[in-house]
């Protein structure tokens, strides 16, 4: 993409907000933006603002000072809850305002609440509320999300970075990490953490079959140092529940039963993840823990772990499709064998 103006804003930013993206995986993949953000304004302050849902994941991030939580709004009937938003945006007084979201209702928050020099991606008929709207890059479908992200950044004269997604965990949350293991019977230095998210948000279209993941758990659990540790949250519970009924007691279910914090902490002690394309997958990719992800309805390209990863896809003629639920036979994600995801998990775990 061209710079635009590399002396936009004219000065120099003093209180910068940037609008976050909502799903968990993507709010991991524009976490470089505020790295790259604070290298070129260290001084400056740097919110980041979330939806509730997902906002903890920020937690630690030495890149901001403040994170800027809300629920969000029942549709547009409920008026006082846009109100409260572009009232603590007023407050904030923010003189240079990022949206990493598409949405018109984002840049209609940032106007109302008098956020000045908003910048944004042209969407949604937005274009008028934004002092830079930035048209999408052609080859937006054909590079990582990551890359689109720090685009959006280039107006502003700062250069396409290499900086990695990253999360942050403490001192204290590694330790209640340890403390949930034990409390499921797990001695951490005498085993071998393999984690398994088997559940997507999007759709069934993006998960494996669940039957091979349990043909993969029970090939992994021949070595008897492994503990396989599956993750999930509300909404996949009843799947994870499926899957681990009839597994043996060196497979715990916490599906559930973690904070997001909690699920960050669980992931980085694991030696490899599987994962469908997911949240969880984003996470362990940004934590440095080896993983394996299994793509079928979507595009490894645009959305695979990054920076770290190794992804299982086949070549089908219908994908990516992006659908929810697959309309035909499922041949993209039936065409992953058990076999080749336990081989690559071995691999994973031997060269630790």
């Amino acid at each position: 993409m061209e710079v635009i103006d590399s002396q936009w804003p004219s000065e120099t930013p003093r209180n910068i907000i940037v609008r976050m993206p909502n799903w968990l995986g993507d709010l991991v993949m524009a976490t470089p933006v505020l790295a790259d953000l604070r290298t070129q304004w260290p001084a400056s302050k740097i919110t980041a603002m979330c939806q509730a849902n997902v906002a903890s994941l920020l937690t630690c991030d030495p890149n901001i000072d403040e994170i800027f939580s809300y629920h969000r709004p029942s549709g547009w009937i409920h008026r006082s809850q846009h109100f409260a938003i572009i009232e603590r945006l007023r407050q904030g007084e923010y003189d240079l305002g990022v949206l990493l979201t598409n949405s018109f209702s984002s840049a209609w928050w940032f106007w109302r609440g008098w956020v000045k020099n908003r910048i944004g991606y042209e969407a949604n008929i937005r274009g008028f509320l934004l002092q830079k709207a930035v048209p999408y890059p052609e080859n937006k479908e054909t590079q990582h999300q990551v890359i689109t992200y720090k685009m959006l950044l280039e107006p502003m004269g700062i250069p396409l970075s290499t900086t990695p997604p990253r999360l942050y965990i403490s001192e204290e949350e590694r330790h209640e990490a340890w403390q949930i293991l034990q409390r499921s019977g797990v001695d951490p230095t005498e085993s071998t953490l393999v984690g398994i998210n088997p559940g997507a948000a999007y759709g069934s279209a993006k998960c494996w079959l669940p039957e091979r993941f349990i043909e993969v758990t029970q090939q992994l659990l021949n070595d008897p140092k492994v503990v396989v540790l599956y993750f999930g949250d509300q909404a996949g519970a009843p799947l994870v529940n499926q899957i681990c009924h009839h597994l043996p007691s060196r497979v715990i279910n916490l599906a559930g039963k973690t904070s997001i914090r909690e699920l960050m902490a669980l992931i980085q002690k694991c030696q490899v993840v599987l994962t469908n394309d997911s949240g969880p997958m984003h996470i362990a990719a940004a934590l440095g823990t080896p993983l394996v992800a299994l793509f079928g309805s979507t595009n490894a390209i645009k959305t695979g772990p990054n920076p770290i990863g190794q992804v299982i896809q086949k070549k089908v003629e219908c994908s990516p499709c992006y659908k929810r639920v697959c309309p035909i036979d499922f041949r993209c994600m039936k065409g992953i064998s058990v076999n080749e995801v336990f081989h690559a998990m071995r691999q994973a775990i031997e060269k630790q």
